[in-house]
């Protein structure tokens, strides 16, 4: 078996995050633990944080994503660069990010997410993969990157994320 977890930015990597890496590598043989970087508003997210820039870098967040999966036998740390992946009003563009995913991982069985909205993309990039769904209504982990973002301490935020 393989998965792939799509869409995450661990900006920043989070207990959701490792949730839902743990609940895969649980059940499958193979688990691609995949980072994008470069996205669409990547940019704009780095220049409105008023916390530690540096822990959002991509490099940093790919440095705390290998840690992560160094943890489980069975889970591999993926980066992929995405900037020529964007729309001219560069928001993300899925279907380009596609080809360079197969590059890594040619089929799946199982795609992973936390995201009910990233079905009807799953079903036409993989059709082969069926989507489970890790914690949607986020009870395990009530929490998203966006949340921990907007937080108004840094003690705050380092209560949910994964600093390894």
């Amino acid at each position: 078996m393989k998965i792939w977890m799509y869409g995450w930015k661990f900006m920043p990597l989070h207990k959701g995050h490792l949730y839902c890496i743990d609940v895969a590598s649980k059940e499958c043989d193979k688990v691609y633990a995949i980072i994008f970087i470069n996205w669409g508003d990547e940019i704009g997210i780095l220049e409105n944080y008023q916390w530690n820039k540096e822990s959002l870098q991509p490099q940093k967040r790919f440095e705390c994503l290998q840690k992560v999966c160094s943890l489980y036998d069975n889970v591999e740390p993926i980066i992929i660069d995405v900037k020529d992946c964007k729309h001219p009003d560069w928001t993300e563009d899925r279907d380009a990010e596609t080809p360079l995913v197969r590059k890594f991982i040619p089929e799946m069985t199982y795609v992973y997410s936390s995201e009910e909205s990233y079905w009807d993309y799953f079903k036409r990039a993989y059709p082969e993969a069926e989507h489970h769904i890790v914690d949607a209504k986020r009870k395990k982990y009530p929490i998203s990157g966006t949340m921990i973002r907007a937080m108004d301490t840094l003690k705050e935020q380092e209560e949910w994320m994964v600093g390894i």
